[in-house]
């Protein structure tokens, strides 16, 4: 189960990737290697020295992801690997940057992939999927090891090693797009004509990272759920786990779910249809204290929801705030799996105690507290404001990523598209609606935002839960469509798994629109729905 929650988390495929059609369609005709497989002379990117260069033929086929995140994507034709080994003059770092060159059909464009968690860059999976659909794809270790791995953290004086973590924030995914680009244009005899990023969870906070710090990278960034407010974000998801041991309340799994369930059912006819959605979580006041005293069968066992449960449920989605009541950051939303943050298990006598996400309890101990065997169950609620503020007095300008002023970006041309799940368990996506916020206010509301950067919410949607889970979205086609032809989307079409698990159809609304019923028409159907404001917007 705990793997499970980690690949969850960290944005990856837990089955065989399929090929979105339109994405995979090129817009011009494929494009001949100009050679065979071989290393080409590459420039260093500034900053760093080029160590090695080397390149091997790939039969391609069924490529099994590396790590923790795995997965697995099938039907990948032969490519060319290079990879470019990459140092920081003075920081001892050596990151390998990886470019696959389909050995035919290239489409004409140049793809990089994003990470997961504590990794910077793709375990294989997506670059795989990338040149199945036709792309020349790059990306990067940035030196540092697997998703939850972060034995590179800190030093051998326990301090932080400010190197890779740069490499994890920022520069790394910079240094990759130099190289790649550099590959693609030796071994193709030509610049690929367009440049994309491609990235969920970390990823998806690497591309927002690319649009305010270096603009001029890609001409669409495709940044879904993304990490955004790192420094705040991260000590935020540690609330549950400080709320369940300061009130020494620990509910199932089972219970949780109860909970979740009484929400949605309250919530569901928001917008005008019994859908088994929510479609606009941030609206639901569900109050959980309407199920104390309830019955609820866990395990075969009757168990009566407590004022204590209810409390626990109450806090956890109203999120984490001082002791004076000051909001520090959105809770766990209506609707998601509260088990993902709020997690148990038993210890060695039995006694059920808190079982905390390995990113956020990750974070805790290694970068603030710097004593990886520290154990996070004892933070107090004001030890956790100390926390949250230490998190950002420190981090926030190396890895917070909330730059809202786009205006480079914009003036060059770029587009950036997100989606964000609105039953995400892990990032809550009020942190992103309130990044688009303050970019409204930044740069002049929101028709002059939309001409470049749009946001969709994902209704009842969980972390990266749509075209790398059981729903689907062709998002990469909408941006590719709208970089090259111009056709920014007003909409986009994709298959959502409601809370009974059926498959339904729903345009996916521009922010920020909701969706409505039309009053007619079945449920499951996207036509039966319209995208309108919210009211009092």
């Amino acid at each position: 189960m705990k793997r499970f929650l980690i690949v969850l988390a960290t944005g990856a495929a837990l089955a065989a990737v399929n090929l979105p059609t339109a994405a995979a369609e090129p817009s011009y005709g494929s494009v001949p290697a100009a050679s065979g497989c071989s290393a080409p002379a590459v420039r260093a990117p500034a900053g760093t020295r080029v160590e090695s260069v080397t390149a091997a033929s790939r039969e391609g086929g069924t490529i099994d992801g590396t790590g923790v995140v795995g997965g697995t994507v099938t039907g990948v034709p032969a490519f060319c690997e290079v990879t470019v080994t990459l140092t920081h003059p003075g920081d001892g770092d050596r990151a390998a940057v990886r470019t696959w060159l389909p050995v035919s059909g290239w489409n004409g464009r140049f793809q990089a992939l994003g990470g997961s968690a504590f990794a910077a860059g793709d375990n294989g999976v997506g670059m795989g999927t990338a040149v199945r659909n036709g792309y020349a794809a790059t990306t990067t270790d940035g030196g540092l090891a697997d998703a939850i791995d972060v034995g590179w953290a800190l030093n051998a004086k326990g301090e932080v090693d400010a190197a890779l973590l740069e490499n994890l924030a920022s520069r790394s995914q910079h240094e990759a797009a130099a190289v790649g680009k550099q590959v693609v244009a030796a071994h193709f005899g030509r610049q690929a004509s367009y440049s994309y990023f491609n990235g969920c969870s970390t990823g998806g906070r690497q591309g927002y990272m690319e649009a305010q710090r270096y603009p001029d990278d890609f001409d669409g960034i495709l940044a879904n759920a993304p990490a955004v407010g790192w420094d705040r974000f991260e000590v935020a998801t540690l609330w549950p786990q400080v709320v369940m041991n300061n009130e020494k309340t620990y509910p199932s799994a089972c219970e949780f779910k109860a909970f979740s369930d009484a929400a949605v059912a309250a919530c569901d006819p928001l917008d005008g249809a019994r859908d088994n959605l929510v479609n606009d979580a941030s609206r639901c006041d569900f109050d959980p204290r309407r199920l104390i005293g309830t019955t609820v069968v866990c395990d075969g066992k009757e168990l009566t929801v407590t004022a204590a449960d209810a409390a626990v449920v109450r806090k956890i989605w109203d999120g984490p705030r001082t002791a004076s009541g000051r909001r520090l950051w959105s809770g766990v939303p209506v609707g998601a799996d509260l088990s993902g943050l709020a997690g148990t298990a038993p210890d060695t006598n039995g006694q059920v105690k808190g079982a905390p996400f390995p990113v956020p309890r990750l974070w805790a101990t290694t970068w603030l507290k710097k004593q990886p065997s520290f154990d996070v169950s004892t933070i107090t609620y004001d030890q956790f404001t100390r926390l949250f503020e230490q998190s950002r007095a420190e981090y926030g300008g190396v890895i917070g990523t909330d730059d809202p002023d786009l205006s480079v970006f914009r003036d060059s041309g770029g587009k950036l598209l997100t989606w964000h799940g609105q039953a995400d368990q892990f990032i809550p996506a009020q942190g992103t609606v309130e990044y688009r916020r303050q970019v409204e206010r930044t740069m002049g509301g929101t028709g002059r935002v939309d001409d470049f950067y749009r946001l969709f919410l994902a209704p009842g949607a969980a972390h990266c839960g749509l075209n790398k889970g059981a729903g689907t979205v062709d998002d990469l086609a909408a941006l590719t469509a709208w970089v090259e032809r111009g056709r920014a989307p007003r909409t986009l079409p994709a298959t959502l798994i409601d809370a009974a698990g059926r498959s339904v159809a729903r345009d996916l609304c521009r922010y920020p629109e909701v969706s409505r019923y039309r009053g007619h028409g079945d449920p499951a159907a996207a036509s039966s729905f319209r995208c309108v404001l919210p009211s009092g917007h």
